[in-house]
């Protein structure tokens, strides 16, 4: 008995050990050598993993990693990399990027990257989910960030900068340093929850508050199931996996249906995100700014259901204020490690506050020095270091020879172009005037993609910029930033999240200006 049950285990080792072989040798041999048998340069895989070993071992950032292939073959087109057998095509050329990007749009339309609307209502929002529903909700959603909208939320971002001011004001009296990460987090964390789910959670005051709590929670560091979240959607689907934690969804999910009950039961109307999504889970579409029936075609007037608006407002917070509070960090430190531009930039705020008498919507547009600023911060560190297509219907790709079969992933690896010497020389260096309007004339538009381009750009750039000049204004109208004991140079980055942020806290020396 003990014979045949050895037996039957030596031969069950035996079959593994030929598929394992078998699986290697195909992926050595036969897929990694796709790209080189079309004769395009490609990167080094590493059987199994392909070209996500530095990712899934924290060796380097996803965004760190096609940073690196980018500077390493950018003087190509394009070049090949590997997500465990699946070939990646990544674009360094900014007219083919263009061509992807915006002119055949409607080839390379999906992200492709992963989503569960049945496991993971969550996860199926604007910026994920492709095809007619994308476009359908786009139209839905455009009219949601025009200027006579942005003003009507410019007055509750101003009162949470206000109290941002304050919190300030309390923790540089107690010994003169400040974690500016975790401050402007929380200060984006009350501005996203008060816009679009109607909700004072006032993290300012309260750093354990719920939605600070969660917001932390679904951005821990996961390098693995990151990289197959963005470059290898297949695994995940094949398990039926959740991308946003159970918790966390049910939270927002019930914060959410909550807060339209109460403002439906209530006649409740305030100008906010929330207001909108209701308007369009009422009613199928938006009023225009001017109070009367925005023209829309009637296949779009369909009315979205709760757990679709509750996904819009759910990524409108995680992109709302995570993207918004990485940005002010990362400019508060370089303006840190940069007095002169410092004072130019505080000069300049100071200046127009005073000829407005405070800070209003219109007084922002008259600050050309704090875009140059910000726009310095977000080509040097992108909160979202590439950018993802998939190819629905095979074409020649601009000029190349290459025909781009259906259902390949095409990257576009921002943070690698930021850093492209030849476009942005001494890329390292902190320098606003890269953005005077002729060094930006000398540029190829596509270039510069910190919200990216094209029809699926990011649609909430306005509502973004003006949050993080908001709390720029805020910071910098009264106090000096200069590195604190600890200070790091240059930042390091953390390595498990998707997005392009710092690893840690960021404590700065902060004194007042007056």
């Amino acid at each position: 008995m003990a014979f045949i049950t050895t037996g039957i285990l030596l031969q069950v080792l035996a079959f593994l050990v030929t598929i394992i072989g078998a699986t290697y040798i195909y992926l050595k041999h036969v897929a990694y050598n796709y790209w080189s048998s079309k004769g395009i340069v490609q990167s080094e895989p590493m059987t199994p993993f392909g070209s996500l070993w530095p990712v899934f071992t924290s060796q380097k950032s996803i965004g760190e990693m096609f940073r690196d292939g980018y500077l390493r073959f950018r003087k190509n087109r394009i070049f090949g990399i590997y997500s465990f057998h699946k070939p990646n095509l990544v674009i360094c050329d900014p007219d083919i990027i263009r061509f992807v990007l915006t002119k055949e749009f409607s080839r390379f339309q999906d992200r492709g990257m992963y989503y569960n609307e049945e496991h993971d209502p969550m996860s199926a929002h604007l910026f994920l989910i492709g095809g007619t529903k994308w476009r359908n909700l786009r139209i839905k959603f455009t009219p949601t960030f025009t200027s006579g909208k942005m003003k009507q939320m410019f007055t509750t971002v101003k009162d949470i900068a206000d109290n941002l001011g304050k919190r300030l004001t309390e923790e540089v009296h107690k010994n003169g340093l400040i974690e500016i990460k975790d401050l402007v987090a929380r200060f984006s964390t009350d501005v996203i929850a008060s816009v679009a789910f109607g909700i004072e959670c006032n993290s300012l005051q309260n750093p354990n508050a719920e939605f600070r709590t969660w917001g932390k929670k679904l951005l821990e560091p996961k390098p693995v199931k990151n990289a197959l979240f963005a470059l290898c959607p297949p695994v995940l689907k094949l398990f039926n996996a959740s991308i946003t934690d159970k918790g966390g969804s049910d939270f927002f999910i019930k914060a959410f249906k909550d807060t339209v009950e109460y403002r439906t039961a209530n006649n409740v109307v305030r100008k906010d995100f929330l207001d909108l999504i209701m308007q369009l889970m009422n009613k199928g579409y938006l009023q225009s700014d001017d109070g009367k029936e925005s023209v829309i075609a009637p296949e779009t007037r369909e009315k979205i259901t709760m757990l679709e608006g509750a996904a819009q407002a759910f990524v409108f917070w995680i992109a709302g204020f995570e993207t918004s509070s990485t940005t002010v960090t990362h400019c508060t430190y370089e303006l840190a490690l940069n007095q002169k531009i410092q004072e130019k930039m505080a000069n300049e705020i100071n200046t127009v506050l005073e000829k407005f008498g405070g800070l209003t919507y219109e007084s922002i547009n008259e600050m050309p020095y704090l875009h140059k600023v910000v726009s310095e911060t977000l080509r040097k560190y992108p909160s979202v270091p590439l950018l993802n297509r998939e190819c629905n219907r095979e074409i020649e790709l601009l000029d190349t020879g290459f025909v781009v079969p259906t259902g390949t992933p095409i990257i576009v690896p921002v943070l690698g172009i930021h850093f492209d010497p030849d476009i942005y020389p001494d890329p390292d260096k902190f320098d606003p005037e890269r953005f005077s309007d002729e060094n930006i004339a000398k540029r190829h538009k596509y270039a510069y993609l910190p919200f990216g381009e094209g029809p699926r750009n990011c649609i909430g750039m306005r509502f973004g910029l003006l949050q993080t000049k908001i709390g720029l204004i805020t910071l910098f109208s009264k106090y000096r930033f200069k590195p604190g004991p600890d200070t790091k140079v240059p930042l390091p980055v953390d390595k498990g999240n998707i997005l392009h942020g710092p690893l840690g806290g960021v404590t700065l020396k902060v004194e007042e200006r007056y």
